[in-house]
């Protein structure tokens, strides 16, 4: 991985502080953030979540109270990829970009754009399937494979790992750290994937810009025609606040 300057403030925000150990049992959860905020505007859920198991290398938010990180979900691709990487290019900004085994097949193209204009490649596993429901072999080649496969094809290696769909367990959390993964969901998310039910462009804004916190890892979606519409401008208001992005 080619480290620039922005990617070893992103690492060094993302660095995970050891706590208590963990037995590792697979009982899957479900990850949300959840409604409910601290006196930092912070999701109680993804603070707890930190808490809970940033010993098996995993956070859904970080330490650096200036800084917003945005990550895009790159399941396949729907047409708005590169206006989303023109206005990243336009306002300076990098941003984690997760990818299916299906798209770093299918969209070389836009995948060696990432990389020459400076963002990270996150893994989203090979096939996208609940994590804990397979073995712990199973779960280790769902990472590795596409680990393997971006390494070879683009000569990137990734080291960030989102699970599909939000579902982990103790035993999928310390598998992802044993392959010396830190796993990243995120403090904040809304529905913005759904093709024929885009949410409204300034109502996202609003929801968006509110919903700001220190620390704040933003999940987004590239399918989502309204988050290329209102990207730039997103930028510019989470700036306006005071925030890196």
């Amino acid at each position: 991985m080619r480290k620039t300057a922005y990617t070893s403030a992103i690492l060094a925000a993302l660095s995970v502080q050891p706590a208590a150990v963990i037995a590792a049992d697979n009982t899957c959860h479900g990850y949300g953030q959840g409604t409910a905020v601290d006196d930092k505007n912070r999701p109680c859920g993804a603070v707890s979540f930190t808490e809970q198991y940033s010993s098996l290398g995993a956070c859904a938010l970080t330490s650096d109270e200036n800084r917003i990180i945005l990550t895009f979900d790159q399941g396949y691709e729907n047409g708005y990829t590169s206006k989303i990487l023109d206005t990243l290019k336009e306002k300076n900004v990098q941003a984690i970009f997760f990818l299916t085994g299906d798209y770093a097949k299918s969209e070389p193209e836009l995948i060696k754009r990432m990389i020459k204009e400076g963002h990270i490649l996150g893994n989203h596993s090979m096939t996208h399937p609940s994590m804990p429901s397979l073995s712990q072999e199973g779960a280790k080649e769902e990472i590795m494979s596409l680990h393997n496969y971006v390494l070879n094809n683009y000569g990137y290696e990734m080291q960030y790992f989102r699970p599909p769909c939000g579902e982990y367990s103790e035993q999928t959390l310390d598998i992802t750290q044993k392959c010396g993964y830190r796993t990243l969901f995120w403090s904040f998310a809304y529905v913005d994937w759904k093709q024929d039910e885009q949410p409204e462009p300034s109502a996202s804004l609003e929801k968006l810009i509110s919903s700001a916190h220190g620390g704040e890892i933003l999940l987004l979606h590239s399918v989502s025609s309204t988050n290329a519409a209102i990207l730039g401008e997103l930028i510019d208001s989470l700036r306006a606040e005071g925030y890196k992005i």
